[in-house]
Formats: structure tokens, C-alpha cells, sequence
């Protein structure tokens, strides 16, 4: 069974509400979605969004990479063949790693619907639901507390807070006014996308742990080359810390873990290349004996749902940052995973479980 052909369709959909970070604004998720045709007719999908301040892609970038340089890779090839074709993706161009990932899931949409399971269970099945927090974007204080009240009202038990765009006692407030407004149950983890210097990470996590605030972790605190840096603050706080830009690769992971620079990690197949090259950054973390968590950039159902079935099949990955649909003023698609509330269910569908032939209704209509 061959790889008969390879397309590519740009998509755009708004947010209900904008989604402010330490790094950018978001207010319309744009996405490159891959439709992978095989000669039997099994068809796959796969979602690259373009995400610059962090993979440095562009939706024109992520399309020429797949058109021109990863389609001769793969087209024609035995789609069984993994190791060779998986290898043979991930070394046609350095970075580019959003578009590599695109192109990686629509691969196992395939495998996973030629063995006839759903890809949660092809990559391992250890967990058949599993539970994502949902994201309070910076704003002030107040709209950040009330944010966060009705998320809780929603249902959600576990919020991850966005900090690190203004100095640093304007965050350590905002934290304080969303514990006040949830109460001590929740779970709150921080998120600075790099925002934060050392010195500044370690004064406001200690002052936090202080002030009984009851961080359950804090995500990338310093930048991402930085790794020392990361240590440091690491061995200065009682907090846990998680690297998220520091680690894209296994390399990146191996040199964290190394040098015991964080307590977890957090994978994203748009920084890891996709599904083949996570699975190496998960097991190398386990066999280190640092849990994992899987999150998203902005996506839509498409490539979370592609991320939460990886997450979903491992024992070492702990934690699930899945809520970019939720955010979404409509869904391009039907099929996939589905939210109850903050738990999300997979189907006994193979593969992603999409809809085929109405997603490429959908996408006919954006082209």
C-alpha cells in the first residue's frame, strides 16, 4: 500500500475571545491542514498551525515545506514501511518542525485506521479519557479573576494561567486574585512563556509558596536557551518546573534532563516534529523518571485530537493541556475527539476518527 498523493488547504477560523500570552495575541486560528491519500483509499489528516514566536513558521512556510521539499519524501512510499519513512520526514529539512508534524499525523491517521484501531490504542491505549485544563489569558486582575471563576463554573478543575508580559508584582497579584476568586480546591499552574528573568522567577515563585498560593507548577519561566538558568530557578524553589521552548527535540531533551534542569516536560508535536519524534521524548524522559505533559499551540480539533490520543496512550504522560477547541468560534469539522466538560472521550472510530468526506466539503469551500 502506497502514498498516492498529498494535499494541502489553508484554513482560518476566529476566536470566540482573544487569547493573550506573555509572547502574542490571538484572535483567528489559522491552520494548514494535509490530506494524505493512499492507494487502498485510506485517506488521513493532519493540522500544522503557524506559531512564529515560537517554531519561527508561517502559513506560507509550513505549505511550501509540505508541497516542495516533504511530499517527494513520502509520496509513493509504503506507507507501512514506519522506521524509514518516519526517519526519512524528519531529516528532509532542519526545523520546520509544524510542518513535519502536519504531515506525521495524517501517517498515523493512516496506520492506525490500516490496523484497524483507533490511534490511541495503536500508539499503546494505556488511558481511555483524559482530563485538560483550560487556559486564563493575561488581562487585568479582575477580568483574569473572573475569567477564571467561570471556568471553574464550567466545570474545569484544573487552570493554567498565562503570566509574564508586565512586571512582576502585577503577576504575583493576578495569581492571588484568581486563587481568592476559586477557592484552594482547583489546581493552578503558571505559564511565563519565557517572560520572566531568573532572578524574578525565583523571587515570585518563593513569595507565592509564601503567600500559600498552592502552584501546582510553574511552565517555562525563563527563556529558552537558557537552561542554567532554568536550573537555577529549579533548585531555588520548592515549586515544580516544567520546560516547554526549552525542549523540541530529543537532543533538547536530553540536555535538560542531563543537567536535571526540571522537574517535567512538556510535549507539543508542533515543536517535536509529530507523533514519532514525541514518543522518543517521552520515553527518554521516563526512563529518566520525569513525568510528561502534552499541550497545543492554537489549534483546531484536527491537530489536537492527533495530540491527545499520543497523550492519552502513555503511562508517563500525566498532565493535558487540550482546551484550543474550546476557544474556537465554530468547528471546521466533525468527527475526532469530544468534550464533556473538561474530560475528553475518544471514539471507537480508527485513526482520528474524522470525518472525511464532510471535512473536505468544508475545506472546498476556504479554497
Amino acid at each position: 500500500m502506497n502514498i498516492q498523493a498529498v494535499d494541502t488547504y489553508s484554513i482560518a477560523v476566529p476566536l470566540h475571545t482573544p487569547f493573550k500570552t506573555a509572547l502574542r495575541t490571538v484572535t483567528v486560528a489559522e491552520s494548514v491542514y494535509v490530506k494524505l491519500t493512499c492507494s487502498d483509499g485510506t485517506i488521513g489528516w493532519g493540522e500544522a498551525p503557524p506559531t512564529h514566536v515560537i517554531t519561527g513558521e508561517s502559513l506560507a512556510s509550513i505549505q511550501y515545506t509540505i508541497e516542495s521539499i516533504l511530499k517527494p519524501v513520502i509520496l509513493g512510499k509504503r506507507v507501512i514501511e514506519t522506521e524509514r519513512l518516519f526517519e526519512n520526514l524528519h531529516q528532509a529539512a532542519v526545523g520546520n518542525t509544524s510542518a513535519k508534524a502536519a504531515v506525521d499525523m495524517a501517517l498515523h491517521d493512516c496506520l492506525s485506521q490500516i490496523c484497524g484501531l483507533p490511534l490511541y490504542q495503536f500508539l499503546g491505549g494505556y488511558n481511555h479519557s483524559i482530563e485538560t485544563d483550560y487556559t486564563v489569558s493575561i488581562n487585568t486582575r479582575e477580568q483574569m479573576a473572573a475569567d477564571a471563576g467561570q471556568y471553574i463554573d464550567n466545570g474545569f478543575n484544573v487552570l493554567k494561567i498565562k503570566v509574564g508580559k508586565d512586571d512582576i508584582e502585577k503577576d504575583i497579584k493576578r495569581i492571588e486574585a484568581v486563587r481568592n476568586r476559586v477557592g484552594s480546591e482547583p489546581l493552578i499552574r503558571l505559564d511565563a512563556n519565557q517572560g520572566w528573568s531568573v532572578k524574578d522567577s525565583i523571587y515570585a515563585i518563593q513569595k507565592m509558596e509564601d503567600m500559600g498560593l498552592n502552584i501546582e507548577l510553574v511552565e517555562q519561566p525563563v527563556k529558552a536557551w537558557d537552561i542554567e538558568g532554568l536550573k537555577k530557578v529549579k533548585e531555588h524553589t520548592f515549586t515544580p518546573i516544567m520546560a516547554d521552548e526549552s525542549v523540541f527535540s530529543v537532543e533538547d531533551a536530553r540536555r535538560v534532563l542531563q543537567t536535571e534542569s526540571a522537574d517535567l516536560i512538556n510535549i507539543k508535536l508542533m515543536k517535536s516534529g509529530g507523533i514519532y519524534q514525541a514518543r522518543k521524548i517521552n520515553q527518554l524522559a521516563e526512563a529518566y523518571g520525569v513525568p510528561c505533559m502534552v499541550g497545543s499551540m492554537i489549534e483546531t480539533k484536527l491537530g489536537i485530537s492527533a495530540a491527545a490520543h499520543f497523550a492519552a496512550s502513555q503511562r508517563n504522560i500525566i498532565r493535558y493541556d487540550f482546551d484550543a477547541p474550546l476557544m474556537l468560534a465554530e468547528d471546521p469539522l466533525e468527527g475526532g475527539i469530544t468534550y464533556n466538560g473538561c474530560h475528553i472521550l475518544f471514539s471507537s472510530d480508527n485513526g482520528l476518527g474524522i470525518s472525511n468526506i464532510q471535512l473536505e466539503d468544508i475545506l472546498s469551500q476556504q479554497t
